[in-house]
């Protein structure tokens, strides 16, 4: 049995070569190699026909049966192509398979609810730029960060850490209380500002938190997030020196947060900057846990931009639609979780107004 030569091929090498390229589907078994008849088919393998078959139709093609071959007629067994000239062109379904970076992501944190825009592609045309800045943040990370974290995570109790965390969290209320009122939802603006009462004077100054006890929901809002809300909903990623993943709307909502943060209204920049130094270790702290998905992730750069993107995507879109927070939602736990990862800004060791 001898392959077809190069001439043979060559139309389905034309064929293919208008075609998108995709990755093909698993085969599902050997099939059998159609057999060719007919003069074209035998001539063009070189071998010698019979006038007596020359009439005989071919077989369709991929049908993977013989053709009733006459008496004395010869056959040549072509073996298939090992790409079919008729498969259908790549569709949009084939070009948007997930990327290896992708599948580690969904298998960490989970597939997002079907229909949910946070699951958009991340858009990142900064890259070589982001995996730069990605690299020196993880040498200060490394270096300072992550040993000054897990120090305090050793040396101060748990019940001790968790006041700290509280009392940083109920320091953001009157930022969260603002942007509410100007993403018009004043009801939830209400209940922030209850938290903020509730927990300064019953919490000790937000030590406590008793506001969440009596079912007063915390969420967490930025100017970012309110440019989103007024029509800014696409924007690029960046990831920023020291403060790690954001877009370029976010770092204008950086701009509208900053005056109001309590924290920068310290005037004694000793004060200010303890005050914002223990804001920083309590936040690296609270990241331990992922430190073991960070470290196994095939690209840790995309996954970190992939999972900061798609929740804020889902805090945006949640809020246009007024159903954040509703119970029984598919979202991984990660987009759930009310506490941005990120660095606020009120913990910027920055001179203060």
């Amino acid at each position: 049995m001898k392959p077809a030569p190069t001439g043979a091929l060559l139309l389905p090498l034309l064929l293919l070569a208008g075609c998108a390229s995709a990755p093909k589907s698993a085969d599902t078994g050997p099939e059998p190699a159609p057999l060719v008849a007919g003069t074209a088919a035998v001539a063009a393998a070189g071998e010698p026909t019979d006038p007596a078959t020359a009439a005989q139709p071919a077989p369709e093609a991929g049908a993977g049966a013989l053709a009733p071959a006459q008496e004395g007629a010869e056959v040549a067994a072509v073996p298939a192509d090992p790409v079919d000239p008729v498969a259908p062109a790549a569709t949009d379904t084939d070009a948007l398979a997930p990327t290896e970076a992708e599948d580690d992501f969904t298998a960490l944190y989970g597939a997002p609810a079907d229909g949910d825009p946070s699951a958009r592609p991340a858009y990142d045309p900064w890259e070589p730029m982001n995996r730069r800045i990605h690299a020196f943040n993880n040498v200060v990370d490394r270096a300072i960060a992550r040993p000054v974290a897990r120090a305090y995570v050793a040396v101060v109790p748990e019940p001790v850490r968790l006041g700290v965390g509280n009392f940083f969290d109920n320091l953001a209320s009157p930022v969260i209380f603002l942007n509410q009122l100007l993403q018009g939802r004043p009801r939830d603006a209400v209940q922030t500002l209850g938290r903020f009462v509730v927990n300064t004077t019953l919490g000790i100054g937000g030590i406590f938190d008793p506001a969440t006890d009596l079912k007063m929901k915390r969420r967490s809002e930025d100017f970012g997030q309110t440019l989103g809300i007024w029509g800014w909903r696409n924007s690029r990623y960046v990831e920023l020196p020291f403060f790690g993943p954001r877009t370029v709307r976010d770092v204008f909502g950086l701009a509208g947060d900053m005056p109001l943060s309590p924290t920068r209204q310290v005037e004694r920049d000793r004060y200010r900057i303890a005050l914002q130094g223990a804001q920083l270790v309590d936040r690296r702290a609270a990241l331990l846990p992922i430190e073991s998905m960070r470290e196994n992730a095939v690209d840790e750069y995309a996954m970190i931009r992939d999972a900061w993107m798609q929740r804020r995507q889902y805090q945006i879109e949640a809020d246009r639609r007024g159903n954040r927070r509703h119970e029984g939602d598919d979202l991984p736990e990660y987009l759930r979780e009310d506490r941005d990862p990120t660095v606020p800004v009120d913990a910027m060791p920055i001179p203060g107004t």
